[in-house]
């Protein structure tokens, strides 16, 4: 059988806040068919004309794609875009519209669970806004847009706000914001009806260790806990949650990396197993992905080991809809590589499946045909 991947990311030249320029080689939002038996990738199409899609987020229906445009400036504002695009069969997308997305660099967006809203988070400026949904797939101007303020340890890094991903709870009640530049995690009460989100009374924020960096979070499919990924202190932290408050508690943060690497590294996508039993997260620089076990007694984690990516700056990656395999995006290099997960040890056995010549990957995600 036959599924889809989609791969994204820059088109043209980027200033990170880190001061380095990166040369973007993509040409838009490339498909492939997905062999589900042996991993192998083969490209079907490539939708071209599309400026720095660095990340996408599907509607449940599967119908509709939605990629944040990431830069400095839109339509004369201090501003990146988003944009909304109809899943073709032959693996094209059909451009819908695109609107500011009210902050600078926005790196991250999810559909909300009900599918009305897109919920995008502005790196640079440190904001969150929220798009409501036409019935077409297209996005209506924002409904809300909340500007996070603050700092934290590191000058450079976190001189200001940087909110990095937004991540909902199972039941589409609560918002988690990972903000890097105030070593946070905001969350807030989500009105998908009116496409609001306003801070949790019980619970608006938890704090990180001073300069983690929280950058990514995932809940666990089953069980009342969700982990965090620490992009500057090279970390993962496993929370518990109460679902009925929205309220995160530690429960405890083990490194990323090997206990003799001596090297640069920073964190990036964080990913857990559909059965809830491990967690993987990406190592750029490292150039791996860690492996952990997740404890059915109380939700914390045990290191199982590294996989090396095959590639530079792991940016993304993402996980089968079986659990079968993993797709990483090696941004730097410009590849994808596909592996094999074992659902039982939780170690990756890379395929030798790739696509060498994926533009600037910053995203990859597994769809239905």
């Amino acid at each position: 059988m036959a599924g889809r991947v989609f791969a994204s990311g820059y088109s043209e030249d980027i200033l990170f806040g880190t001061g380095q320029v990166l040369h973007g080689k993509g040409k838009g939002i490339y498909a492939y068919d997905f062999d589900e038996a042996t991993g192998a990738l083969s490209e079907v199409a490539v939708t071209g004309n599309v400026r720095n899609p660095s990340f996408m987020a599907a509607d449940p229906s599967g119908q509709y794609l939605y990629a944040v445009n990431e830069f400095k400036e839109f339509e004369g504002l201090a501003s990146g875009a988003v944009s909304a695009f109809r899943i073709e069969a032959d693996g094209h997308v059909g451009f819908l519209n695109q609107k500011p997305s009210h902050g600078t660099d926005p790196c991250h967006l999810i559909v909300d669970k009900t599918g009305r809203n897109v919920l995008v988070a502005n790196f640079a400026s440190g904001s969150v806004s929220v798009f409501p949904r036409h019935a077409d797939g297209s996005l209506a101007d924002a409904s809300c847009v909340v500007q996070h303020t603050g700092s934290s340890v590191d000058p450079v890094r976190q001189a200001g706000p940087h909110a990095h991903a937004v991540a909902l709870s199972h039941d589409n009640r609560f918002a988690f914001v990972p903000e890097l530049g105030g070593d946070t995690i905001e969350i807030y009460v989500l009105d998908a009806e009116n496409g609001k989100i306003t801070p949790n009374p019980d619970q608006p924020r938890i704090r990180a260790a001073p300069g983690a960096g929280p950058r990514q979070l995932t809940m666990h499919p089953k069980r009342d806990f969700a982990y965090v990924i620490n992009e500057l202190n090279s970390t993962m932290t496993a929370y518990g949650y109460d679902p009925a408050r929205g309220v995160l508690t530690e429960i405890g943060t083990l490194s990323t990396l090997p206990g003799d690497f001596t090297g640069t590294s920073f964190c990036a996508e964080v990913q857990i197993s559909p059965d809830g039993r491990f967690v993987y997260g990406s190592n750029r620089g490292h150039n791996s992905i860690a492996i952990f076990r997740v404890s059915e007694a109380d939700g914390s984690l045990a290191l199982v080991g590294h996989e090396p990516t095959r590639g530079e700056i792991p940016r993304h990656f993402d996980i089968s809809p079986d659990g079968g395999f993993i797709c990483v995006a090696n941004q730097d290099t410009g590849n994808l590589a596909v592996f094999r997960r074992d659902p039982e040890t939780g170690h990756l056995s890379y395929t030798g499946h790739e696509i060498a010549d994926a533009g600037t990957p910053v995203c990859v995600r597994f769809l239905s045909s």
